[in-house]
């Protein structure tokens, strides 16, 4: 009789996911849950904090969303969702389970055959050398998920009718397609595993517009007749809007919104979702050209004294900010009349009242300003280092002190290392001078 042991609170066969996940106070079937994830890359000064304290859940048969500019750490996310990325806090569950850090082996072929993935570059992900028979094929193989080749074959010819690709397509390689059918070959792979979650990286914005909606409408399809559940990471947020079910706003690492799709393009209450919406193209030219964009400053929040935490307001709205930030959030969304985030200046009046310049706080500019102009981190600077280490150290100060952090670390490299040889030639130096006296 097979064992079953717990794992957070859900009865889990051994190597086996439950059925079901854990049921929200809302009555959904929560499938997947990101809580408190760091994911840091590099270590020491050179670590950096791509992801921090992200916290959200994704309900079985939805589409949630998660939305960014570009570096945001929302491909860094997914990849985390599918145990690429390590944590270096936090855990992510599936179905009630940890599948984040080190688990079972059984438990991670069931975490992969269970969620794929659909990425953003549609040449870079397929194998060039392989014919689309052997790609569409291979998760087959590995999880031996059929019966004889001729099922094999018609589990493969049947997921290519079903993204609209032909069966002879399939003796003929990758760079032999237009980018809308290497990516509708992406999703086949995907789909004929037969998954419960797809963690979809900007699966559309490398195809043209043209191509988009109809890679949108198979996913739809695929969903509406598999009851998939979609993690969407885009920052297209005119696509996100008509797709999603849920929206996450991440900033920095930082989810700093989380609502219904309707609910957040009503009630953009964080600044930096209501810049995001606000830049979202408007097809009349006209219009497009007489809007006011607004651009998110992060000095505005004052965090020294008053510590921000990610909180419900009501209405399924959850927010980043400190109490006095949370207070007015609430205020604003319990009034119930629509934020508007887009505003279109009146043509015809003069240009002194609609002529506005934005002020970028300096100090904040500085905050982002990671390297000054004339911080290369020149190699030259570790050579003179390394001849004249007392003056690199010197140097190394300086660069530090002006925040020429490249600069910096050259000069030290160099000097530590000349210093080093330095002291190595006094020692053999002082060792053969004792043998001659001695």
């Amino acid at each position: 009789m097979a064992t079953l042991k717990q794992e957070n609170g859900v009865a889990v066969r051994s190597g086996r996911l439950p059925e079901k996940g854990p049921i929200a106070e809302n009555g959904k079937e929560i499938l997947l849950s990101v809580k408190g994830v760091d994911i840091t890359f590099g270590k020491g000064e050179d670590a950096v904090r791509a992801v921090q304290d992200a916290s959200f859940d994704i309900y079985k048969g939805e589409t949630f969303s998660l939305v960014g500019e570009s570096g945001s750490g929302k491909t860094t996310v997914g990849r985390a969702v599918i145990r690429v990325n390590p944590l270096a806090k936090g855990e992510i569950q599936y179905k009630g389970v940890r599948i984040s850090g080190k688990i079972p082996h059984a438990l991670d072929r069931e975490v992969i055959r269970n969620i794929q993935m659909v990425f953003q570059d549609p040449a870079a992900s397929l194998n060039e050398r392989a014919t689309v028979d052997y790609i569409i094929s291979e998760g087959l193989y590995n999880f031996h998920l059929f019966e004889n080749e001729a099922d094999r074959v018609r589990k493969v010819e049947h997921m290519m009718d079903e993204v609209g690709l032909l069966p002879e397509h399939l003796t003929r390689y990758p760079h032999e397609f237009s980018g809308g059918q290497r990516q509708r070959i992406g999703i086949a792979r995907a789909m004929v595993m037969e998954p419960e979650l797809v963690v979809a990286d900007e699966p559309i914005s490398a195809l043209d517009v043209s191509i988009r909606a109809q890679v949108l409408n198979l996913m739809k399809k695929f969903q509406e007749e598999k009851n998939l559940t979609y993690l969407f990471i885009a920052h297209d947020l005119s696509v996100v809007r008509f797709i999603s079910d849920r929206i996450g706003v991440i900033y920095k690492g930082r989810i700093v919104e989380v609502a219904e799709a309707e609910e957040l393009f009503n009630f953009p209450l964080h600044p930096y979702t209501h810049s995001l919406i606000s830049a979202i193209p408007i097809p009349d030219p006209q219009l497009e050209k007489n809007k006011v964009l607004y651009t998110y400053d992060p000095s505005i929040h004052d965090y020294s004294q008053d510590k921000p935490e990610f909180v419900c307001i009501g209405h399924d709205h959850y927010i980043y900010g400190n109490k006095k930030e949370i207070e007015e959030y609430r205020a604003i969304r319990e009034r119930g009349v629509p934020v508007k985030p887009i505003t279109i200046r009146d043509p015809n009046a003069p240009v002194e009242e609609h002529h506005q310049e934005v002020e970028v706080d300096k100090a904040a500019e500085e905050e982002f300003l990671i390297h000054p102009t004339h911080d290369t981190g020149s190699i030259w600077y570790m050579v003179l280092s390394f001849f004249l280490p007392i003056l690199g150290l010197v140097a190394a100060f300086l660069f530090k002190k002006f925040r020429h952090t490249r600069n910096y670390k050259m000069c030290r490299k160099g000097a530590l290392v000349g210093l080093t040889l330095l002291l190595l030639i006094l020692v053999i130096f002082l060792f053969l001078l004792w043998r001659v006296v001695a």
